[in-house]
Protein backbone atom coordinates (compact mmCIF):
# COMPACT_ATOMS: atom_id res chain seq x y z
CA UNK A 1 0.00 0.00 0.00
CA UNK A 2 1.22 3.50 -0.86
CA UNK A 3 1.87 5.71 2.15
CA UNK A 4 0.29 9.18 2.38
CA UNK A 5 2.49 12.04 3.56
CA UNK A 6 1.88 15.61 4.63
CA UNK A 7 4.09 18.02 2.69
CA UNK A 8 2.63 21.30 3.89
CA UNK A 9 -0.12 22.70 6.08
CA UNK A 10 -1.42 26.25 6.17
CA UNK A 11 -4.28 28.24 7.59
CA UNK A 12 -5.63 31.74 7.63
CA UNK A 13 -5.94 33.69 10.85
CA UNK A 14 -9.40 33.38 12.38
CA UNK A 15 -11.58 36.50 12.35
CA UNK A 16 -14.47 37.20 14.66
CA UNK A 17 -17.60 35.69 13.15
CA UNK A 18 -19.60 38.90 13.37
CA UNK A 19 -20.36 41.84 11.14
CA UNK A 20 -17.53 43.78 12.79
CA UNK A 21 -15.02 40.96 12.34
CA UNK A 22 -12.02 41.65 10.13
CA UNK A 23 -12.91 38.95 7.61
CA UNK A 24 -16.60 39.77 7.30
CA UNK A 25 -16.15 41.39 3.89
CA UNK A 26 -14.22 38.37 2.56
CA UNK A 27 -16.18 35.53 0.94
CA UNK A 28 -15.60 31.83 1.54
CA UNK A 29 -14.57 31.64 -2.12
CA UNK A 30 -11.93 34.34 -1.78
CA UNK A 31 -10.56 32.93 1.47
CA UNK A 32 -10.35 29.43 0.00
CA UNK A 33 -8.63 30.65 -3.15
CA UNK A 34 -6.13 32.60 -1.06
CA UNK A 35 -5.13 29.44 0.78
CA UNK A 36 -4.95 27.32 -2.38
CA UNK A 37 -2.67 29.90 -3.96
CA UNK A 38 -0.45 29.90 -0.89
CA UNK A 39 0.06 26.14 -1.10
CA UNK A 40 0.65 26.38 -4.85
CA UNK A 41 3.29 29.08 -4.48
CA UNK A 42 4.99 27.58 -1.44
CA UNK A 43 5.37 24.19 -3.10
CA UNK A 44 5.67 25.02 -6.81
CA UNK A 45 2.50 23.21 -7.85
CA UNK A 46 2.36 23.62 -11.62
CA UNK A 47 -0.21 22.23 -14.06
CA UNK A 48 -2.12 19.16 -12.87
CA UNK A 49 0.09 18.78 -9.78
CA UNK A 50 -2.66 17.37 -7.56
CA UNK A 51 -5.46 14.96 -8.38
CA UNK A 52 -8.22 16.90 -6.64
CA UNK A 53 -9.10 19.54 -4.08
CA UNK A 54 -11.30 18.11 -1.33
CA UNK A 55 -12.86 20.95 0.64
CA UNK A 56 -15.10 20.75 3.70
CA UNK A 57 -17.68 23.29 4.76
CA UNK A 58 -20.71 22.80 6.94
CA UNK A 59 -23.32 25.35 5.93
CA UNK A 60 -23.46 24.64 2.20
CA UNK A 61 -25.94 27.29 1.12
CA UNK A 62 -25.76 30.68 -0.57
CA UNK A 63 -22.16 31.66 -1.29
CA UNK A 64 -20.88 28.51 0.42
CA UNK A 65 -23.01 26.25 -1.77
CA UNK A 66 -22.70 24.90 -5.31
CA UNK A 67 -19.54 22.79 -4.87
CA UNK A 68 -17.42 25.49 -3.30
CA UNK A 69 -14.34 23.29 -3.81
CA UNK A 70 -14.53 23.53 -7.59
CA UNK A 71 -15.37 27.23 -7.42
CA UNK A 72 -12.28 27.79 -5.26
CA UNK A 73 -10.07 26.00 -7.78
CA UNK A 74 -11.39 28.18 -10.59
CA UNK A 75 -10.96 31.34 -8.49
CA UNK A 76 -7.39 30.37 -7.60
CA UNK A 77 -4.24 30.08 -9.73
CA UNK A 78 -4.43 26.29 -9.77
CA UNK A 79 -4.81 24.64 -13.16
CA UNK A 80 -8.42 24.33 -14.29
CA UNK A 81 -7.85 20.62 -14.97
CA UNK A 82 -7.91 20.05 -11.21
CA UNK A 83 -11.48 19.25 -10.08
CA UNK A 84 -13.02 19.91 -6.68
CA UNK A 85 -15.11 17.96 -4.18
CA UNK A 86 -17.12 19.60 -1.41
CA UNK A 87 -17.92 17.45 1.63
CA UNK A 88 -19.78 17.87 4.89
CA UNK A 89 -19.20 15.94 8.09
CA UNK A 90 -20.24 18.90 10.21
CA UNK A 91 -17.39 20.01 12.50
CA UNK A 92 -15.08 17.28 11.19
CA UNK A 93 -15.44 18.34 7.55
CA UNK A 94 -11.89 19.68 7.25
CA UNK A 95 -10.45 16.59 8.93
CA UNK A 96 -12.57 14.25 6.83
CA UNK A 97 -11.27 16.02 3.71
CA UNK A 98 -7.70 15.27 4.84
CA UNK A 99 -8.54 11.69 5.79
CA UNK A 100 -10.32 11.06 2.50
CA UNK A 101 -7.39 12.47 0.54
CA UNK A 102 -4.99 10.24 2.48
CA UNK A 103 -7.14 7.20 1.75
CA UNK A 104 -7.17 8.05 -1.97
CA UNK A 105 -3.38 8.33 -2.05
CA UNK A 106 -3.03 5.02 -0.19
CA UNK A 107 -5.37 3.36 -2.67
CA UNK A 108 -3.45 4.71 -5.65
CA UNK A 109 -6.33 6.91 -6.78
CA UNK A 110 -4.14 9.92 -7.42
CA UNK A 111 -0.67 10.80 -6.20
CA UNK A 112 -1.48 14.06 -4.38
CA UNK A 113 -4.36 16.17 -3.06
CA UNK A 114 -5.04 19.47 -1.39
CA UNK A 115 -7.56 18.96 1.39
CA UNK A 116 -9.06 21.25 3.99
CA UNK A 117 -12.02 23.47 4.53
CA UNK A 118 -13.52 26.86 5.21
CA UNK A 119 -16.36 28.48 7.12
CA UNK A 120 -17.40 32.12 7.00
CA UNK A 121 -19.70 32.19 10.00
CA UNK A 122 -20.14 35.95 9.87
CA UNK A 123 -21.58 35.71 6.35
CA UNK A 124 -23.37 32.34 6.28
CA UNK A 125 -24.80 31.82 9.77
CA UNK A 126 -24.65 28.43 11.39
CA UNK A 127 -27.95 26.61 10.95
CA UNK A 128 -29.07 28.62 7.93
CA UNK A 129 -29.13 25.44 5.86
CA UNK A 130 -32.14 24.14 7.81
CA UNK A 131 -30.60 20.78 8.67
CA UNK A 132 -33.11 17.95 8.98
CA UNK A 133 -31.74 16.78 12.33
CA UNK A 134 -33.09 19.98 13.87
CA UNK A 135 -35.80 21.08 11.45
CA UNK A 136 -37.67 17.85 10.65
CA UNK A 137 -39.88 16.96 13.65
CA UNK A 138 -39.98 13.27 12.79
CA UNK A 139 -36.18 12.96 12.97
CA UNK A 140 -35.78 15.39 15.86
CA UNK A 141 -38.24 13.40 17.96
CA UNK A 142 -36.77 10.02 17.02
CA UNK A 143 -33.21 11.13 17.82
CA UNK A 144 -34.16 13.16 20.93
CA UNK A 145 -32.50 16.19 19.37
CA UNK A 146 -31.18 18.95 21.63
CA UNK A 147 -28.83 21.83 20.74
CA UNK A 148 -25.12 21.24 21.21
CA UNK A 149 -24.89 23.47 24.26
CA UNK A 150 -27.40 21.26 26.03
CA UNK A 151 -25.39 18.22 24.94
CA UNK A 152 -22.25 19.73 26.46
CA UNK A 153 -24.11 20.30 29.71
CA UNK A 154 -25.33 16.68 29.63
CA UNK A 155 -21.69 15.55 29.38
CA UNK A 156 -20.75 17.74 32.33
CA UNK A 157 -23.61 16.32 34.39
CA UNK A 158 -23.04 12.69 33.35
CA UNK A 159 -19.30 12.73 34.06
CA UNK A 160 -19.23 15.09 37.03
CA UNK A 161 -17.49 18.18 35.66
CA UNK A 162 -18.02 21.41 37.54
CA UNK A 163 -18.37 24.99 36.36
CA UNK A 164 -15.03 25.71 38.02
CA UNK A 165 -13.28 22.98 36.01
CA UNK A 166 -14.83 24.18 32.77
CA UNK A 167 -13.82 27.78 33.41
CA UNK A 168 -10.30 26.81 34.42
CA UNK A 169 -9.82 24.91 31.17
CA UNK A 170 -11.14 27.88 29.19
CA UNK A 171 -8.86 30.36 30.92
CA UNK A 172 -5.89 28.08 30.29
CA UNK A 173 -6.80 27.87 26.60
CA UNK A 174 -6.66 31.66 26.41
CA UNK A 175 -3.33 31.77 28.23
CA UNK A 176 -1.77 29.11 26.01
CA UNK A 177 -3.01 30.72 22.80
CA UNK A 178 -1.59 34.11 23.81
CA UNK A 179 1.74 32.49 24.69
CA UNK A 180 1.83 30.58 21.39
CA UNK A 181 1.25 33.76 19.40
CA UNK A 182 3.81 35.70 21.45
CA UNK A 183 6.43 33.02 20.74
CA UNK A 184 5.61 32.79 17.04
CA UNK A 185 4.58 29.13 17.16
CA UNK A 186 2.03 29.56 14.35
CA UNK A 187 4.36 31.48 12.04
CA UNK A 188 5.05 28.62 9.64
CA UNK A 189 1.37 27.93 8.97
CA UNK A 190 -0.28 31.35 8.98
CA UNK A 191 -1.23 32.83 5.62
CA UNK A 192 -2.26 36.47 6.12
CA UNK A 193 -5.44 37.61 4.40
CA UNK A 194 -4.85 40.49 2.00
CA UNK A 195 -7.15 42.82 0.12
CA UNK A 196 -7.02 43.36 -3.65
CA UNK A 197 -4.35 46.02 -3.17
CA UNK A 198 -2.10 43.67 -1.24
CA UNK A 199 -2.78 45.34 2.09
CA UNK A 200 -3.19 43.14 5.15
CA UNK A 201 -6.74 42.59 6.35
CA UNK A 202 -5.86 40.11 9.09
CA UNK A 203 -2.65 38.36 10.10
CA UNK A 204 -3.53 37.21 13.62
CA UNK A 205 -6.36 35.33 15.33
CA UNK A 206 -8.63 38.06 16.63
CA UNK A 207 -11.09 36.13 18.81
CA UNK A 208 -8.61 35.73 21.67
CA UNK A 209 -9.10 37.40 25.04
CA UNK A 210 -5.67 37.08 26.67
CA UNK A 211 -6.72 38.70 29.93
CA UNK A 212 -9.35 36.06 30.64
CA UNK A 213 -9.21 34.39 34.05
CA UNK A 214 -11.29 31.72 35.72
CA UNK A 215 -12.53 34.45 38.05
CA UNK A 216 -13.73 36.69 35.22
CA UNK A 217 -15.47 33.73 33.56
CA UNK A 218 -17.27 32.93 36.80
CA UNK A 219 -19.34 36.09 36.35
CA UNK A 220 -20.94 34.86 33.12
CA UNK A 221 -24.40 33.32 33.18
CA UNK A 222 -24.92 29.81 31.79
CA UNK A 223 -25.88 30.23 28.14
CA UNK A 224 -28.13 27.20 27.77
CA UNK A 225 -30.02 27.17 31.05
CA UNK A 226 -33.15 28.96 29.79
CA UNK A 227 -33.51 26.90 26.62
CA UNK A 228 -33.03 23.81 28.73
CA UNK A 229 -35.33 24.59 31.60
CA UNK A 230 -37.84 27.13 30.30
CA UNK A 231 -38.42 27.42 26.55
CA UNK A 232 -38.49 25.23 24.62
CA UNK A 233 -37.53 22.91 27.48
CA UNK A 234 -34.80 20.76 25.93
CA UNK A 235 -33.85 19.36 29.34
CA UNK A 236 -37.09 17.37 29.32
CA UNK A 237 -36.21 15.96 25.91
CA UNK A 238 -32.80 14.90 27.19
CA UNK A 239 -34.34 13.32 30.29
CA UNK A 240 -36.33 10.95 28.10
CA UNK A 241 -33.00 9.34 27.22
CA UNK A 242 -31.05 10.07 30.41
CA UNK A 243 -33.61 9.80 33.24
CA UNK A 244 -30.94 8.68 35.70
CA UNK A 245 -29.44 12.18 35.71
CA UNK A 246 -32.42 13.68 37.54
CA UNK A 247 -31.48 17.14 36.28
CA UNK A 248 -28.89 18.82 34.05
CA UNK A 249 -26.21 21.11 35.43
CA UNK A 250 -25.85 24.03 33.03
CA UNK A 251 -22.20 25.08 33.21
CA UNK A 252 -21.36 26.28 29.70
CA UNK A 253 -21.38 29.85 28.42
CA UNK A 254 -19.68 31.90 25.73
CA UNK A 255 -16.40 31.95 27.63
CA UNK A 256 -15.95 28.18 27.95
CA UNK A 257 -17.39 27.28 24.54
CA UNK A 258 -15.78 27.54 21.12
CA UNK A 259 -15.78 30.93 19.44
CA UNK A 260 -17.80 31.71 16.32
CA UNK A 261 -15.22 32.76 13.71
CA UNK A 262 -14.30 32.92 10.03
CA UNK A 263 -11.32 30.96 8.72
CA UNK A 264 -9.83 28.32 6.44
CA UNK A 265 -7.21 25.59 6.67
CA UNK A 266 -5.53 23.29 4.14
CA UNK A 267 -3.10 20.37 3.98
CA UNK A 268 -1.01 19.18 1.01
CA UNK A 269 -0.94 15.37 0.91
CA UNK A 270 0.95 13.12 -1.48
CA UNK A 271 2.91 9.93 -1.98
CA UNK A 272 6.65 9.70 -1.41
CA UNK A 273 7.29 9.34 -5.15
CA UNK A 274 5.19 12.43 -5.92
CA UNK A 275 7.25 14.51 -3.51
CA UNK A 276 10.58 13.18 -4.76
CA UNK A 277 9.65 14.09 -8.32
CA UNK A 278 9.18 17.71 -7.20
CA UNK A 279 12.03 17.97 -4.75
CA UNK A 280 9.66 18.22 -1.78
CA UNK A 281 10.41 16.73 1.63
CA UNK A 282 7.51 15.17 3.56
CA UNK A 283 6.96 16.44 7.08
CA UNK A 284 4.80 13.62 8.41
CA UNK A 285 3.05 10.39 7.51
CA UNK A 286 -0.67 10.03 8.01
CA UNK A 287 -0.53 6.84 9.99
CA UNK A 288 -4.23 6.21 10.61
CA UNK A 289 -7.68 7.73 10.21
CA UNK A 290 -11.05 6.87 11.74
CA UNK A 291 -14.65 7.98 12.09
CA UNK A 292 -17.55 6.74 14.19
CA UNK A 293 -21.19 7.37 15.02
CA UNK A 294 -22.35 8.00 18.61
CA UNK A 295 -25.52 8.83 20.51
CA UNK A 296 -27.06 11.94 18.88
CA UNK A 297 -28.48 13.42 22.08
CA UNK A 298 -25.33 13.64 24.19
CA UNK A 299 -23.81 14.14 20.73
CA UNK A 300 -20.31 15.38 21.61
CA UNK A 301 -18.67 12.31 23.15
CA UNK A 302 -17.28 11.07 19.82
CA UNK A 303 -13.59 11.82 20.54
CA UNK A 304 -13.47 9.01 23.10
CA UNK A 305 -14.80 6.05 21.05
CA UNK A 306 -13.15 7.22 17.83
CA UNK A 307 -9.80 7.43 19.63
CA UNK A 308 -10.33 3.93 20.98
CA UNK A 309 -11.09 2.80 17.44
CA UNK A 310 -8.11 4.47 15.77
CA UNK A 311 -5.70 3.17 18.41
CA UNK A 312 -7.06 -0.34 18.03
CA UNK A 313 -6.82 -0.26 14.25
CA UNK A 314 -3.34 1.30 14.21
CA UNK A 315 -1.90 -1.01 16.85
CA UNK A 316 -0.95 1.93 19.05
CA UNK A 317 -1.63 2.57 22.73
CA UNK A 318 -2.61 5.87 24.30
CA UNK A 319 0.88 6.09 25.80
CA UNK A 320 2.41 6.03 22.33
CA UNK A 321 0.86 9.41 21.52
CA UNK A 322 3.14 12.34 22.29
CA UNK A 323 0.66 15.20 21.71
CA UNK A 324 -3.10 15.55 21.33
CA UNK A 325 -5.31 18.12 19.63
CA UNK A 326 -8.89 17.75 20.89
CA UNK A 327 -11.18 20.37 19.42
CA UNK A 328 -12.46 22.64 22.17
CA UNK A 329 -16.08 22.72 21.07
CA UNK A 330 -16.97 23.03 24.76
CA UNK A 331 -14.87 22.61 27.89
CA UNK A 332 -16.66 19.39 28.85
CA UNK A 333 -15.60 17.71 25.59
CA UNK A 334 -11.92 18.08 26.42
CA UNK A 335 -12.42 17.32 30.10
CA UNK A 336 -14.16 14.07 29.18
CA UNK A 337 -11.36 13.09 26.77
CA UNK A 338 -8.67 13.63 29.40
CA UNK A 339 -10.74 11.78 32.00
CA UNK A 340 -11.41 8.80 29.74
CA UNK A 341 -7.76 8.26 28.79
CA UNK A 342 -6.10 9.67 31.91
CA UNK A 343 -3.84 11.88 29.82
CA UNK A 344 -2.03 14.90 31.19
CA UNK A 345 -3.37 18.36 30.33
CA UNK A 346 0.24 19.24 29.52
CA UNK A 347 0.08 17.29 26.24
CA UNK A 348 -3.44 18.27 25.17
CA UNK A 349 -4.00 21.46 23.15
CA UNK A 350 -0.69 22.89 24.26
CA UNK A 351 -1.17 26.05 22.16
CA UNK A 352 -4.75 26.66 23.21
CA UNK A 353 -7.75 25.79 21.12
CA UNK A 354 -11.11 26.80 19.78
CA UNK A 355 -12.26 28.36 23.05
CA UNK A 356 -9.54 30.96 22.64
CA UNK A 357 -9.07 31.16 18.87
CA UNK A 358 -12.44 30.04 17.54
CA UNK A 359 -13.96 27.15 15.62
CA UNK A 360 -14.61 27.87 11.91
CA UNK A 361 -16.69 24.72 11.54
CA UNK A 362 -15.63 23.24 8.20
CA UNK A 363 -12.00 24.36 8.57
CA UNK A 364 -11.14 23.32 12.12
CA UNK A 365 -10.27 19.69 11.40
CA UNK A 366 -7.61 20.69 8.90
CA UNK A 367 -6.39 23.51 11.14
CA UNK A 368 -5.75 21.30 14.16
CA UNK A 369 -3.85 18.74 12.06
CA UNK A 370 -1.52 21.53 10.95
CA UNK A 371 -1.19 22.87 14.48
CA UNK A 372 -0.38 19.37 15.73
CA UNK A 373 2.33 18.93 13.11
CA UNK A 374 3.92 22.28 13.89
CA UNK A 375 4.01 21.46 17.59
CA UNK A 376 5.45 17.98 17.07
CA UNK A 377 8.26 19.63 15.15
CA UNK A 378 8.74 22.37 17.74
CA UNK A 379 9.03 19.89 20.59
CA UNK A 380 10.87 17.28 18.50
CA UNK A 381 8.15 14.73 19.24
CA UNK A 382 7.07 11.89 16.98
CA UNK A 383 3.37 10.92 17.05
CA UNK A 384 0.27 13.07 17.43
CA UNK A 385 -3.47 12.48 17.44
CA UNK A 386 -6.11 15.02 16.43
CA UNK A 387 -9.81 14.47 17.06
CA UNK A 388 -13.14 16.30 17.03
CA UNK A 389 -16.64 15.78 18.31
CA UNK A 390 -19.22 16.11 15.54
CA UNK A 391 -22.82 17.33 15.41
CA UNK A 392 -25.63 14.76 15.46
CA UNK A 393 -23.37 12.29 17.23
CA UNK A 394 -20.12 11.41 15.43
CA UNK A 395 -16.40 11.52 15.98
CA UNK A 396 -13.33 11.72 13.73
CA UNK A 397 -9.63 11.26 14.34
CA UNK A 398 -6.27 11.36 12.57
CA UNK A 399 -2.89 10.07 13.74
CA UNK A 400 0.22 11.59 12.18
CA UNK A 401 3.85 10.56 12.59
CA UNK A 402 6.84 12.71 11.74
CA UNK A 403 9.28 11.37 9.20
Amino acid sequence: MTEAYIYDAARTPRGKGRSDGSLHEVTALALSARLLNALKDRNGLDDHAVEDVIWGNVTQVMEQGGCLARSAVLASDLDQSIPGLSINRFCASGMEAVNLAASQVRAGAGAAYIAGGVEMMSRVPMGSDGAAIAADPSLAMKSHFVPQGISADIIATEYGFTRQQADALAAESQRRAAEAWAEGRFARSIVPVLDQNGLTILDRDEHMRPGTTAESLAALKPAFKDMGEVMPGFDKVAMLKYPHLGHIEHIHHAGNSSGIVDGAGAVLIGSREWGEARGLEPRARIRATAKIGTDPTIMLTGPVPVTEKILRESGLAIGDIDLFEVNEAFSAVVLRFMQAFDVSPQIVNVNGGAIAMGHPLGATGAIIIGTLLDELERQDKQIGLATLCVASGMGAATIIERV
